[in-house]
């Protein structure tokens, strides 16, 4: 039994926020402090494209083909276990999926913490500010927003990311909507979730008080969420050729609304010697060449609500 008890942070967020990008920076951030990170990444699909983005050297856990909140709560528990026994780290972040309900994820923690020393610190949402407003203010796809609000109603820290994509009325409208339903949260507008990674350590110097908002808030939402993700979908493809950019590009202008998330490593026609990793997010799509260390599929992940897949894999062979 350790002496000192590893920290655990986890990372909320609905899908396309920006949670990776945030999880990339304080892993430098505590990196570079002389501390040992570790991570543990939950994707409802069937490969882990977000954890290419991760530096090698951090250990790194993966679950997938489904939720953490739900189906795989057991495993995330096992994950904590092995993760501290094999590469006794300094401080683990458990990134969870866009469509978790964070509360549930606390008891695979506290089931682990019987196991081992482990001690939740906080728990951080990050919000798509130009997503979450276009929902709250056009009164759409109900369910999505209220996973968002359970979201951000669990967080002791809330990053409002992508500010610059609003304007300072919406930033302030979007910020009075986030404290009427957490009133408790340290709210930080960013840009590229770049923030002070110095508030942690003083959000979470008192370690008992995040526990006891997050056992009094699970309290509350426990009785009634209803796995309100049961709406969304994932559909995972994997290609036996190299596809061409432009179709591809075309492919994508061209999904239905209904998709909201996609991601996945192409290799293309034009360019054999690199591979390239795809993001896409409420209509944007963003290219990045990268460079793994083992060998990756050629594959593409999309993820929405009550989306046709046979459409979709049709549009897909077609590449």
């Amino acid at each position: 039994m350790m002496n000192t008890a590893i920290p655990i942070y986890i990372l909320s967020g609905f899908l396309g926020s920006g949670k990776t990008t945030f999880l990339k920076k304080v892993i430098d951030f505590y990196t570079h402090a002389g501390k040992k990170p570790a991570v543990i990444m939950n994707e409802i699909g069937d490969v882990n494209l977000d954890g290419l983005l991760i530096d090698e050297e951090v250990p790194m856990a993966e679950i997938l083909g489904g939720c953490v909140c739900c189906t795989n709560r057991g495993d995330l528990s096992m994950a904590i276990l092995n993760i501290v026994r094999e590469n006794s780290p300094d401080i683990i972040f458990i990134e969870s999926t866009g469509i978790a309900n964070p509360m549930e994820i606390i008891e695979s923690v506290t089931d682990a913490s019987l196991l081992l020393e482990v001690h939740l610190k906080s728990l951080i949402t990050v919000v798509d500010a130009p997503h979450l407003l276009e929902l709250v203010e056009s009164n759409q796809k109900k369910k999505t927003l209220r996973l968002m609000e359970e979201q951000v109603r669990s967080a002791n820290y809330l990053i409002i990311n992508k500010m610059d994509r609003v304007g300072t009325d919406a930033l302030i409208r979007l910020q009075s909507w986030l404290t009427q339903r957490n009133s408790h949260a340290l709210i930080k507008p960013a840009e590229y979730c770049e923030v002070d990674f110095h508030l942690f350590d003083e959000l979470s110097r008192n370690t008992d008080e995040p526990q006891k908002k997050l056992k009094k808030t699970f309290t509350t939402i426990q009785q009634e969420h209803h796995h309100s993700h049961d709406h969304v979908m994932a559909y995972t493809h994997y290609f036996d050729h190299p596809v061409s950019i432009d179709n591809f590009e075309q492919m994508i202008s061209k999904l239905p609304k209904e998709v909201y998330r996609a991601k996945g490593i192409l290799r293309l026609i034009d360019d054999a010697e690199n591979i390239t990793l795809f993001q896409y997010a409420y209509r944007e799509l963003e290219f990045v060449k990268i460079n793994p260390q083992a060998k990756v599929p050629n594959v593409a992940v999309f993820i929405g609500e009550n989306f046709s897949k046979d459409h979709l894999i049709v549009q897909l062979h077609n590449l």
